[in-house]
């Protein structure tokens, strides 16, 4: 019997794709017997579009630009074909570092400073804005600076051109041991918000429904392996994957982001979790329709059975 191949794209690389890589790495997919071609997407805006493309089966990255899709299909009187599957990043893996120690961090402390926001993708700002208006806090009370790269806005807090940066690991951990900056606030304490999954076509997960099931228990196993290994473990076989980091700063990264509860424990991809997100993008402004999770999610594929 012929092995089913699937090209994956992946979104971009980050730390807080670590089960991602843990299954690549540990050959979870192979024992599944599916044959997985991992891609780095040329750019995150194109990682679902692939899919219609037909440049990649399977994607993984934000529900987001699948809601985007959605919003986009919608104004244009048609229906979208994409469909995500299984919460893995459940998460805002996001902080705020700043220059001074704030150790009773409330967004009202951001008024009247110089705040450095996450531009390399649409939805920290998108949650931010969403938590600062449920706060209270209207963008006006405080400067956003230059954009800048999360590697900028680092250094720009270390010359101190700006009072707090949003940034993910391992820019964080960098601002605070780099830069003397200390961390104010985790957007994972907001709860799951449905982060990242994997998405793909609705014709192709039916038609490919096993390959799709084959997908979902390799990322369940290595979710249980990695909630229960040694982050030093852990950050050792994904090493390859950060060659610039230190095998220490690794593991240090990924025990912090395990204690805030980042990845799922299981692929189940929540109702709320969902929700949680489009709302933040709805209230953001980056998509005007209210997408139905029924549409847009495949809940059957993220409750596969995993032995």
């Amino acid at each position: 019997m012929t092995r089913p191949a699937i090209t994956l794209f992946e979104n971009l690389r980050t730390i807080g794709y670590v089960p991602f890589y843990l299954a690549i790495e540990r050959g979870e997919w192979e024992r599944e017997g599916v044959d997985v071609s991992v891609t780095l997407s040329p750019s995150t805006e194109y990682t679902a579009q692939a899919l219609l493309d037909g440049a990649t089966d399977v994607s993984w990255g934000g529900p987001m630009r699948v809601m985007m899709h959605h919003d986009a299909a919608r104004k244009r009187g048609e229906d979208c074909p994409l469909v995500c599957f299984a919460q893995v990043v459940a998460r805002d893996p996001f902080a705020l570092v700043g220059r001074t120690p704030n150790p009773t961090f409330r967004f009202s402390d951001l008024k009247g400073l110089r705040v450095g926001v996450a531009v390399e993708v649409p939805t920290p700002w998108m949650t931010l804005q969403d938590d600062l208006d449920r706060a209270g806090v209207a963008v006006a009370d405080w400067t956003r600076a230059p954009d800048r790269t999360m590697g900028g806005n680092v250094e720009a807090l270390g010359r101190g051109e700006v009072d707090v940066i949003q940034v993910f690991e391992p820019y964080a951990d960098l601002a605070v041991t780099a830069q003397g900056g200390h961390v104010w606030h985790r957007f994972a304490t907001r709860g799951d918000v449905g982060f990242t999954s994997f998405y793909t076509t609705r014709s192709f997960a039916e038609r490919e429904r096993e390959t799709c099931r084959a997908l979902v228990r390799g990322i369940a196993r290595s979710l249980r392996y990695l909630h229960g290994a040694d982050p030093q473990d852990v950050a050792a076989t994904v090493q390859p994957y950060f060659p610039d980091l230190s095998a220490e700063a690794l593991a240090r990264i990924i025990a912090s982001l395990r204690g805030l509860g980042l990845w799922a424990q299981t692929p189940h991809f929540p109702v709320t979790a969902f929700v949680r997100l489009k709302a933040a993008l709805l209230t953001g402004g980056l998509i005007s329709h209210d997408i139905a999770y029924d549409d847009a999610v495949d809940p059957d594929l993220s409750d596969t059975p995993v032995p």
